[in-house]
């Protein structure tokens, strides 16, 4: 029996796996992605706000002396690796291949969300919704999504590229709001699809329990949903996803790892809110 698989063949499964992993990530496209990037760290840049001024004839002009700041990401180093005895003489099943390659694909992918989630909830933004709002100690509701709107508003953050992350808990909780399920107030059909996919402008996410950490949830039920702009965040890939398939004698099996290394930061805390959600 051969221990040998084909370049072609590794081509192949890692192609699929990086579709797949592309498909699986629930937060892709949703912050500022910097890929081949060189080095353990990427600097994000961020230029303030400026101000202008009234020009006076035959005047200087006065520069508005804009901020640079920049926000740094670290890289770290992730694998995704299994041992696999379905291959025999260089060849797999495709149903078996296809069971690997969303295995490998879905850990990969929400090892990758949960660097953009870590990083958005420890930007220590000071933009933070309570669960009092809507009313004592209350989970995810129209009146939190509000407020949280307000804020970014009142912050100049653009309207457009908003996201908000929540718990399955928490969306159960908003589709009982009863200005989300009463479709004489909005279009969204919130109860006929199940969830909510977009709503006073915000581009909602729904996550489940990860082993990851996910959207955590502290002692007293409080769980910290997120909401932030795309450029608020940012996600730097030093290397990305790449699979090898490599025959490992004493094992009598061949092990497939598929690794990347990136790292996240919260680039600007003004387009970041944190809202509590007593379950």
């Amino acid at each position: 029996m051969s221990t040998s698989i084909s370049t072609s063949f590794v081509t192949i499964f890692d192609a699929e796996v990086k579709q797949a992993y592309q498909n699986d990530r629930a937060l892709a496209g949703t912050v500022r992605e910097r890929s081949g990037v060189q080095g353990n760290t990427y600097k994000f840049n961020k230029l303030g706000s400026g101000v202008a001024n009234l020009h006076i004839p035959q005047s200087d002009v006065t520069p508005m002396n804009l901020t640079h700041t920049q926000a740094t990401a670290t890289m770290s180093d992730f694998n995704a690796a299994e041992y696999s005895d379905i291959f025999t003489n260089g060849k797999v099943l495709f149903d078996e291949r296809a069971e690997l390659v969303k295995a490998v694909s879905m850990a990969v992918g929400r090892r990758m969300d949960q660097l953009v989630i870590d990083a958005l909830d420890g930007a220590g933004t000071s933009l933070t919704v309570a669960n009092s709002i809507g009313g004592s100690n209350t989970n995810l509701n129209v009146d939190k999504v509000l407020e949280t709107k307000k804020k970014m508003d009142q912050q100049g953050v653009p309207a457009e590229d908003r996201f908000f992350l929540c718990h399955a808990n928490n969306m159960a909780a908003f589709l009982d709001d009863s200005d989300v399920k009463t479709i004489d107030v909005n279009t969204t059909k919130a109860l006929a699809q199940g969830t909510v996919d977009s709503f006073l402008g915000f581009k909602f996410i729904m996550v489940g329990d990860r082993t990851e950490g996910g959207l955590a949830v502290d002692g007293s039920s409080d769980r910290t949903c997120l909401a932030w702009h795309k450029n608020a965040c940012g996600l730097a890939i030093n290397m990305d996803k790449k699979t090898e398939i490599n025959y490992i004698a004493e094992k009598s099996s061949f092990l497939v790892n598929s690794m990347f290394s990136a790292g996240s930061v919260g680039i600007d805390t003004a387009g970041i809110v944190e809202v509590t959600c007593r379950e």
